[in-house]
Formats: structure tokens, C-alpha cells, sequence
């Protein structure tokens, strides 16, 4: 049976399909299952903010969930860190690993397998990474709007502001209800205009405003939706959401999210000074 590209559902608020299991393989520590389609969400092996979805495959625990890319001349199966291409590359097909525990598995390639996802931790993980995501537009925002750039960035965020998100985000990681960002203020970031001196200085301040802004936002209560651009991992994805801004707020995002800001009781961030170059954001959640 040859092995072609996981056809992915984790974006279609859909938590239990069947699917024919691929191909099955194992490492020292687990045994790997390929199924044609999956609603589980594997941790990215190039950018890991999302941790993986948990749930069951049949009777067995999924107790990891990877992204995998099979050769097709070889028939080899690479995992995580150890896949050596592009997304792009032809001649490969990237796959939704399916973690179990060793030498506890009987299936069979062909076999029709259930596949069922922790419906209630994936929404906890939801919740925290959509939150991050208007965290990182408010924070935007309020730097552009309170005067912290002293000549106009090049690169801007999908409302027009200057995008400090993507300039300064060092990492980004998403637990039950909360998303954690770090941010360096480097010399690069200092030459294209950023005040950055003055943002230490006023970082209680910018605080409160960004937590003004989501509050706007969140009256709203606007829908959230998945614009995704086909049915695999390679496929791109898009987090959208009107905000009332000047345009809909469009994120790259191959994560999963909530379906409407209603969801939210309340959004809370806390920006935190580490040292003289940078900072953290702590985006946490309180849900309805």
C-alpha cells in the first residue's frame, strides 16, 4: 500500500472519523501508525508553539502526535527533527505520526481504525493560541499607535501596523489556556525604528493599553474561522477574524483555534522585562 499525504481535519471541528491505517513503524520508544485521514494535530517539527492533540486510536492512547515525511522511491518513513526536506519537495509525503505505546499494538496495514480526539484539551490549547494571536495584533497596534516607531517599518501585520510580532518573536508556545511569546530587542529591531529604550521604560503602560485594546475587541464578538487552502500539512493555512480594523486579520497558522471571540470571558497579558534585550508576553485566558 502506498503511502500518500494525511489528509488533515483537525481544522473542520471534526474530533472522531475512521480512517485505513497506511503504514505502521516504530522507534525505541513508540510505535508509529499512518492513517489515509486524521483529526489529530501533530506538533510542527519546524516551528513546535502547538503542542500535539491527545486522544485514542481504537483502544490504544495516542501519547504523541508527529509530523512525518515518507520517501516515495524508498518507502521510508522520517519523523519530527529527523525529516531531511522541504515541504515542497516532490517525490515526498508528509504524514500525521500517531504516537502509541510499544509492543502493545495489533493492527494491520488496510485495517479500518477509529480515531477520536481530546475534544476538551484541544479546545484548551484553542482558546490559548487564539489568544496569542490577538495579543500579538494588540501589541502591534499599540506600539504603532502610541508613537514607539520613529520612522515607518517595512513590514507590516495584516491590520497595516508595524509588525513587531514578526520582527521580535524569538519563540511562541501554546498551553491549556495560555500562550507564551518572547520577544529580543536587538540592534537590528533599534536600526529599522523601534524605540526600544523607551518600551522598557513604559512596559506597565504598553501592558495596560494592549489589554484595552483586546477588551475592544472582544465586545466584538466576532467569528474566527480556518481559511485552509487544502486537505494536507503542506497545504497553507489561514487564522482570520474581523476586528474591525481596516482590513480582516489574517495570520499564517497551522494550529487549531476557537470559533468565536464570545468564547472568551476575558483575555489578560502580562508583559514581563528579562534583561535589557528582551521581554515576555504571558497571554491567559478566561473562558465562558
Amino acid at each position: 500500500m502506498s503511502v500518500t499525504p494525511t489528509v488533515i481535519r483537525f481544522c473542520h471541528d471534526i474530533w472522531n472519523l475512521s480512517s485505513a491505517v497506511q503504514m505502521i513503524g516504530s522507534n525505541e520508544n513508540y510505535c508509529y501508525v499512518i492513517t489515509q485521514a486524521t483529526p489529530f494535530h501533530p506538533v510542527s517539527h519546524i516551528w513546535p508553539d502547538h503542542p500535539a492533540d491527545k486522544g485514542w486510536l481504537e483502544e490504544y492512547p495516542v501519547v504523541d502526535c508527529l509530523v512525518g515525511a515518507v520517501d516515495s522511491s524508498s518507502g521510508e518513513l522520517f519523523v519530527g527533527t529527523e525529516i531531511p526536506v522541504r515541504r515542497d519537495q516532490d517525490g515526498w509525503s508528509f504524514v500525521v505520526v500517531h504516537c502509541l505505546e510499544k509492543n502493545r499494538v495489533d493492527l494491520s496495514i488496510g485495517q479500518s481504525v477509529s480515531l477520536k480526539v481530546d475534544k476538551a484539551y484541544q479546545q484548551t490549547l484553542s482558546r490559548g493560541h487564539s489568544a496569542g494571536h490577538l495579543a500579538s495584533l494588540a501589541l502591534n497596534k499599540t506600539l504603532a499607535m502610541q508613537g514607539y516607531w520613529r520612522k515607518d517599518a517595512e513590514r507590516k501585520d495584516t491590520h497595516g501596523y508595524c509588525d513587531f510580532n514578526s520582527y521580535a518573536q524569538q519563540s511562541s508556545f501554546v498551553t491549556p489556556g495560555q500562550c507564551h511569546d518572547t520577544y529580543r530587542l536587538g540592534k537590528t529591531l533599534r536600526k529599522r525604528g523601534l524605540n526600544s529604550a523607551e518600551l522598557l521604560d513604559n512596559l506597565k503602560d504598553i501592558e495596560a493599553a494592549v489589554n484595552h485594546q483586546i477588551a475592544q475587541w472582544l465586545i466584538l464578538k466576532a467569528d474566527i474561522s480556518m481559511k485552509c487552502c487544502g486537505d494536507t500539512l503542506t497545504d497553507s493555512r489561514y487564522w482570520q477574524c474581523d476586528l474591525g480594523e481596516n482590513n480582516i486579520a489574517e495570520i499564517p497558522c497551522g494550529g487549531t483555534h476557537v470559533r468565536n471571540l464570545r468564547e472568551y470571558q476575558q483575555i489578560q497579558v502580562t508583559l514581563t522585562q528579562v534583561d535589557e534585550q528582551n521581554i515576555e508576553m504571558l497571554t491567559h485566558v478566561t473562558f465562558t
